[in-house]
């Protein structure tokens, strides 16, 4: 299963239990949600290549850098849109986690590693 189809499956799982629990139906992110397509997400990795017009993405294992850009992408962005200063300011980010200053559990750091992801 790709790293697409899983974060498909979380946020379908997601959105059912909680429609569940409030007694809602529908999408719970109608609204607010925007789609970004990353291949246009400058500075988020060092793997854009974009000539004449033409973004590319050049990596010798595409579904394991991919998968990294997403990462950094959502532990940055509440700062790109403004919430906070510091990635490790926003409370619902498993960042301070990510680089040991919170004890939280949530995080799997076996998962990170197995896709070889990193922060940067």
């Amino acid at each position: 299963m790709s790293f697409n189809q899983s974060l498909g499956i979380m946020i379908a799982t997601y959105t059912r239990a909680i429609n569940k629990q409030q007694n809602w139906t529908g999408s719970l992110f109608r609204c607010e949600t925007k789609a970004v397509c990353l291949t246009d997400a400058k500075g988020m990795s060092l793997n854009w290549i974009t000539n004449m017009g033409i973004t590319q993405f050049v990596v010798d294992n595409p579904e394991k850098e991919y998968s990294n850009v997403y990462f950094n992408y959502i532990l940055r962005n509440p700062v790109k849109d403004g919430l906070v200063k510091r990635v490790e300011d926003w409370e619902f980010s498993s960042y301070s986690q990510y680089i040991g200053i919170s004890e939280c559990n949530l995080l799997k750091r076996n998962r990170i590693e197995e896709f070889g992801l990193h922060f940067h």
